[in-house]
């Protein structure tokens, strides 16, 4: 029998709507339902007004298996998400070991890792059962935490970005950043972002990074209001290993957010190592879109005036 990982925003009445209809078309085709124990537990939790009418029953439904985890081997197909970028990464977070590739249904605002829309969705999920998707494989960070003594105390992976911060607001953190294991410069900031070429239409972007096209394996280094002359964002290639030590000078701690989600806490001495994942993250497209059309789209740029005449570039 045929598997899709159902995964939505549970906190949105158009998620829920769409959960609904999703979990009905699914079962038309006899295709099995996965969904998340603790998605369900939402969704029960919720207010019986809040509940799409139906939803509780197919919830329960023969062609529904609700796991806690996926592990590495289950025979899930693909996953449908119904939400925001946000909702996206969280799914990723459980299809990692299971490499799983994911298929995003926006129901955010900008939207960069969502492809298709809520208005089309009964058209979209027709076409996922059917096979007609290619799938479009994005960069990951791995990242490695160690103490002061060297000591690896933790690993993470991150989809978009991991960003060291101060934890105090009233204070900076003091870091020294060092590049294929030779000193480049350190200064005293916010922060610093170590990202993914995805991620650099997301915190990075905000930060004042450079858009890179999806398919440009970079790791991308952003410092947040540092006090130096030379505090650039630098882009670096996948060989590349790109570190940022808090330096003993830090009276304050600080703290490493991985897509916003996982945090860890980084004290004096201790340091993080980014560098790009022999392990990829798998994306569902059903459209070949130009990344440049996308950012014309997602962030409305004003195009009126363009001369171009065809839809490819130019050849010389």
């Amino acid at each position: 029998m045929r598997r899709f990982l159902l995964y939505v925003h549970t906190g949105r009445r158009a998620a829920r709507d769409a959960m609904l209809a999703v979990l009905d078309d699914l079962a038309e085709r006899q295709v099995e339902a996965v969904l998340m124990s603790d998605q369900v537990a939402e969704v029960r939790a919720l207010p019986a007004a809040e509940i799409p009418e139906g939803l509780i029953a197919a919830l329960e439904g023969e062609m529904v298996e609700v796991l806690d985890v996926i592990e590495a081997g289950d025979p899930v197909e693909l996953g449908i998400v119904l939400g925001g970028d946000g909702t996206i990464l969280r799914a990723l977070e459980s299809v990692r070991d299971a490499d799983i590739p994911v298929h995003g249904v926006n129901l955010g605002h900008v939207g960069f890792l969502a492809e298709s829309e809520a208005e089309g969705l009964a058209a979209t999920v027709s076409r996922l059962l059917d096979g007609e998707y290619e799938i479009e494989s994005r960069s990951a960070l791995h990242i490695t935490v160690l103490d002061a003594d060297d000591a690896v105390i933790a690993e993470h992976w991150a989809m978009n970005e991991g960003s060291l911060e101060k934890a105090n607001r009233q204070r900076m953190v003091y870091v020294a950043i060092e590049i294929d294991g030779r000193p480049v410069s350190s200064f005293g900031c916010d922060g610093v972002l170590l990202s993914t070429s995805t991620g650099s239409t997301a915190y990075a972007f905000s930060a004042g990074g450079p858009v890179i096209w999806p398919e440009v394996d970079a790791l991308l280094l952003v410092p947040l209001a540092a006090h130096a002359l030379f505090a650039r964002p630098l882009v670096l290639g996948r060989s590349s290993v790109a570190a940022v030590e808090m330096t003993m000078d830090n009276r304050d701690d600080g703290v490493l957010t991985l897509d916003g989600r996982r945090t860890v806490e980084i004290t004096a001495g201790m340091r993080v190592e980014a560098r790009l994942s022999p392990d990829s993250v798998r994306l569902v497209r059903m459209s070949s879109t130009p990344f440049a059309d996308r950012l014309v789209e997602k962030f409305q740029l004003p195009v009126v005036g363009w001369r171009g005449r065809s839809r490819g570039p130019r050849t010389r």
